[in-house]
């Protein structure tokens, strides 16, 4: 008996230097490790529709750390339209475009108030990243500075378009690869990885063969009829705004896998930092 209350004792000081050090924080939410080979789901275990809120279940089996999260923020965002929930870009419309459905918050803080019901790419993957957050570094809205948050916003104050290139939304918004720009360059909370090692939950911009290109987050690579595709979740037209959807490699020119990595730099990176545009892309 002697022996048990000893082990009780120790087990209560180990919780309490433990929760005091903060093991039981944020810091604990580690990053995706690489699997070691190539993320290939056979289209016979792919989900039986582009609209659906089991992200986690369908490509997360063997998903640990920030992908996880990413994944079931995925889940989130696509509740909040499930029919996709409408597809529109255009500068100029009236009421203009809205990058995301829904009026979307991090810490409880507003990021955008949305002009219109509908989506787009970019806005798509970024209000995943926004949610994400909220999911692994929701007690810590007291470490995020001013200038940081301001950073983050959708809109300028005043509600009008916060341009490409502004700060972080404008860096993961601008054409090219928007992923590398927000989180490799400005706010280093990721890194570059290499396609074949790209896992479910990873940021990847798609530049076509046709022009143009696509922000979406992985899913798995799969085959169908002999013929090499790309699973992947974005809004888009063919999904009604937000959905999976499974395009043939054959149209893709090169992309730029980024896997979110160290959340900490949320909490230290500098507002003001320049970024390069002249970005290469990956082969796949």
């Amino acid at each position: 008996m002697r022996t048990l209350s000893v082990c009780i004792l120790l087990v209560s000081i180990f919780t309490l230097i433990t929760c005091d050090r903060g093991i039981d924080k944020p810091t604990t939410v580690q990053p995706t490790p690489d699997s070691g080979k190539k993320f290939v789901l056979p289209s016979s275990d792919l989900p039986p529709s582009a609209h659906h809120i089991q992200h986690v279940d369908y490509f997360g089996k063997s998903i640990s750390g920030i992908n996880h999260f990413i994944l079931k923020a995925i889940d989130s965002v696509q509740a909040h339209a499930p029919d996709g929930g409408g597809y529109f870009i255009g500068i100029t419309g009236t009421p203009p475009e809205s990058p995301v459905r829904y009026n979307l918050h991090l810490f409880d803080q507003a990021l955008i108030e949305i002009p219109r019901q509908s989506s787009y790419c970019s806005g798509a993957t970024y209000t995943a990243f926004i949610e994400a957050l909220n999911m692994m570094l929701g007690g810590e809205s007291n470490r995020l500075s001013a200038a940081r948050f301001e950073a983050l916003r959708m809109q300028e104050p005043d509600g009008s378009r916060r341009e490409d290139h502004v700060k972080f939304w404008g860096h993961w918004n601008a054409d090219g690869y928007g992923n590398h720009y927000a989180l490799v360059q400005y706010s280093k909370m990721g890194a570059v990885k290499p396609p074949p090692e790209a896992l479910p939950g990873d940021f990847v911009n798609i530049s076509w063969k046709s022009g143009g290109g696509h922000s979406v987050i992985f899913l798995a690579w799969t085959e169908i009829d002999g013929d090499p595709k790309i699973v992947y979740w974005s809004s888009q037209k063919a999904t009604n705004g937000y959905g999976d959807q499974i395009v043939s490699l054959s149209r893709i020119k090169v992309l730029k896998v980024v896997r979110l990595m160290n959340l900490e730099n949320l909490f230290r990176f500098n507002p003001n930092e320049a970024v390069e545009s002249e970005v290469t892309g990956d082969s796949i």
